[in-house]
């Protein structure tokens, strides 16, 4: 036994560290499903906040939905936002702590739902915060009810033929929308579904907060997410439905990448 406590004491060297928890995570276990998407973004935020150095200048907003226990998670200082309300709420947060990095953490049913008048208008101001979206197609939460974002033909509890265009209309493109508003700096849409997406999606987020930090205007992060116990399917199976799916219609990538316009640009000419 002393040889193999030995043997493992060498092995995990600091030299030899290749991954670890970042320490902004909690040691609280995850209240989320197996497969969910939650807890790798999550994993993410946590990991670039830590990396930046802005644990005690961060404040994150979180919504109601799956997510609503974030700040049991991810260790900085939180507000809890009524449903939909998270930008009003960054908002009012990042105007009265103008120096520190503030973000809200929001589901489909929270942001582009409930919330859609308060997210478009938070970026139409270039309010300086960055909102973080979470795409997973369906009501998650509240037992799997048709999204803004499911897609048609999607069978939800609450479309159980199918989301039909004709009833329900089409899925909501908000991100494409949120590119259109002069107040937004940075819109990316990523995805968490292999090794390569979350280096991908690491890589925006922290870009996302650089861009608070230089006072560029609204960074706004859409995920596209997985909810295999929504879906009722399996981890594996979500993943691949996502991508057979959901790509087509949410294509990933940079749908703007630049700063807010200049307003000076616009102003008439009197």
């Amino acid at each position: 036994m002393a040889e193999v406590a030995e043997n493992i004491q060498n092995i995990i060297k600091p030299e030899n560290l290749v991954y670890q928890k970042s320490p902004v995570l909690t040691d609280k276990v995850m209240h989320y499903c197996p497969g969910c998407s939650h807890g790798v973004v999550h994993k993410i935020i946590a990991e670039v906040i830590d990396e930046m150095g802005i644990q005690e200048d961060t404040i994150g907003v979180s919504p109601v939905g799956c997510s609503v226990f974030a700040y049991n998670y991810i260790d900085i200082d939180w507000h809890e936002a009524a449903h939909g309300r998270a930008p009003a709420v960054a908002t009012g947060v990042k105007r009265v702590f103008p120096n520190k990095f503030v973000f809200s953490y929001q589901g489909d049913g929270d942001l582009a739902a409930i919330g859609t008048a308060e997210t478009m208008h938070a970026v139409n101001r270039g309010e300086n915060i960055v909102m973080v979206f979470i795409n997973n197609a369906i009501y998650g939460m509240t037992g799997g009810q048709m999204a803004p974002t499911t897609m048609v033909g999607q069978v939800t509890a609450t479309t159980p033929y199918g989301r039909d265009v004709d009833l329900n209309g089409y899925p909501l493109k908000i991100t494409e929308l949120i590119a259109q508003l002069p107040g937004a700096a940075y819109v990316t849409r990523q995805s968490v579904q292999t090794a390569a997406a979350v280096k991908k999606t690491k890589k925006a987020i922290r870009k996302a907060f650089e861009i608070q930090a230089n006072k560029k205007g609204t960074a706004f992060v859409e995920v596209v997410a997985t909810c295999n116990s929504g879906w009722k399917i399996s981890p594996v199976d979500s993943n691949e439905w996502m991508e057979e799916h959901m790509f087509p219609f949410y294509p990933l990538g940079d749908l703007k990448d630049g700063e807010k316009e200049d307003p000076e640009a616009l102003k008439m000419n009197v």
